[in-house]
């Protein structure tokens, strides 16, 4: 492989991070298909290619963000998490430290109920990107496919952030199956996977320079039958 290359698989990944405020400058068509392109290769089990992406902007976009933080409002769905409770200790210390920085970045008490429902609500403006994304799956697939999937949405991620746009992966779609199905025109076998935003970056945001730390590699390895 060339050096180059080396250089540029080994970085990408390390600079891209999750926005949570875009400018507004309007993306390309040419530019989403371009990423969609490179992230079909995303490998999958027997070539199941579990994905399907609906791609919204301008009105579209609008009027399913309208929905949603209306919905976020009002309470009209019960509470989600991802993990499950309670979280192994490992992960909710790195959880825990993201929601201090998060806050923190926002000049947010983390005891101020309105406040983080507020942060919590920008989620679903997908951070005033212009561009969103809803990556649905068959509803009928295992683990398995959605471990694929993951492969597929970090493609997407990373075929952005070589063209110098910024993604944010979010889960809280999930928890509006519902409205989103109604609002897309989703089949009755499709699930909501998650969420993204997609644009450019807004630098100046404090909230985009959270700089989450990660664990180190001796703390998630374990090598077997290796010389020192």
């Amino acid at each position: 492989m060339h050096p180059d290359a080396v250089s540029i698989l080994d970085t990408v990944p390390r600079v891209r991070k999750s926005v949570r405020a875009f400018r507004s400058d309007p993306v390309p068509k040419h530019r989403l298909v371009e990423i969609l392109e490179a992230a079909r290769s995303a490998p999958s089990n027997f070539n199941s290619q579990p994905w399907r992406v609906h791609v919204l902007t301008g009105k579209a976009k609008q009027a399913l963000a309208e929905a949603l933080l209306q919905a976020h409002v009002g309470q009209t769905v019960p509470p989600f998490s991802p993990f499950p409770q309670p979280m192994p200790l490992d992960c909710e210390g790195r959880v825990n430290e993201f929601g201090r920085r998060l806050y923190a970045s926002l000049g947010v008490d983390r005891a101020d109920t309105a406040a983080r429902a507020w942060v919590s609500g920008r989620n679903f403006v997908f951070f005033d990107a212009p561009v969103g994304l809803v990556f649905t799956i068959h509803s009928a697939l295992t683990r398995h496919s959605w471990l694929d999937y993951g492969l597929f949405i970090q493609s997407v991620m990373l075929a952005a952030q070589v063209r110098g746009l910024a993604t944010c992966p979010q889960v809280s779609f999930v928890r509006f199956q519902s409205l989103i199905a109604d609002e897309l025109g989703l089949g009755p076998d499709e699930l909501v996977t998650c969420g993204m935003s997609l644009g450019y970056a807004d630098e100046q945001a404090a909230v985009n320079g959270l700089g989450m730390p990660r664990e180190p590699l001796e703390g998630f390895t374990r090598w077997l039958a290796f010389d020192d």
